[in-house]
């Protein structure tokens, strides 16, 4: 058994998954970087924690798949025969705006509720007996802020995040007094995530949010990692949480 805690990652290969990853590393916890079928990407990130002094393996499971996730718990048990930490971030959306409903494929919806809902529980409740058996458990999952108030995001993504936000609070009740389970909810982000969203209209739609938010930019990765690291090593009392990452945009507009 490894004497540094052990954290598991879901959707680790890029943006806030890998920035959480390494942020985690730097903190001094070993890894278990998890990905649905960004290897290469998986591989580059659990190497660079290496680099910082971390243990860290890959683990391949789509988080929708129930079977998949009990062998990932499984592999992380054997290589590491401990959990501290779960950061629930897997998640999907679809390019179909709200406008157009019927363009809508139902099949679609399942897929976006598959990955970012039920495949958050089901890795929470695999999780959660070698959770219960660490010294101070914390389970951060990835919500957004669209899944507080209205959005431009697509119906199934936005409603997904409401049911994250929804089952972040009553996991909170379920699993204390030892768990505590909070969520991160980020504004506008830069990055890969946000200009597969906007297209061409990338840097001018997040110029002009930047330009609307009190702290004059939009969030990053880096930014919501720090949150996460936060929450699972600096809030002992706080659980049942969502903290709202955009820069004051969505308290002052």
């Amino acid at each position: 058994m490894t004497g540094r805690p052990v954290a598991l990652i879901t959707g680790a290969s890029r943006g806030i998954g890998r920035a959480a990853a390494l942020a985690l590393a730097d903190h001094g916890y070993d890894l278990v970087v998890n990905y649905a079928a960004s290897e290469s990407a998986a591989q580059e990130v659990a190497a660079e924690a290496r680099a910082r002094g971390a243990k860290a393996m890959t683990a391949q499971a789509d988080v929708a798949d129930e079977a998949a996730v009990i062998r990932m718990v499984q592999a992380a048990q054997g290589e590491y025969g401990r959990l501290d930490t779960l950061v629930n971030n897997a998640g999907v959306t679809i390019d179909v705006p709200p406008a157009e409903l019927d363009a809508l494929a139902m099949s679609d919806w399942d897929r976006v509720f598959a990955v970012n809902v039920r495949g958050m529980f089901q890795v929470t409740r695999a999780c959660v007996p070698l959770l219960r058996e660490a010294a101070d458990p914390a389970i951060v999952n990835t919500a957004s802020i669209v899944g507080l108030r209205p959005g431009p995001q697509p119906f199934p993504y936005s409603a997904s995040k409401a049911a994250v936000v929804s089952l972040t609070r009553t996991l909170a009740g379920a699993l204390g007094p030892h768990i505590r389970v909070n969520a991160v909810a980020p504004g506008w982000m830069e990055g890969e995530w946000m200009q597969d969203r906007l297209g061409d209209n990338y840097d001018r739609l997040m110029e002009r949010r930047a330009k609307m938010t009190p702290l004059r930019r939009c969030v990053t990765a880096a930014d919501v990692a720090e949150t996460i690291v936060s929450l699972v090593t600096s809030n002992p009392f706080v659980t049942g949480e969502v903290i709202v990452i955009d820069g004051g945009y969505s308290a002052t507009t």
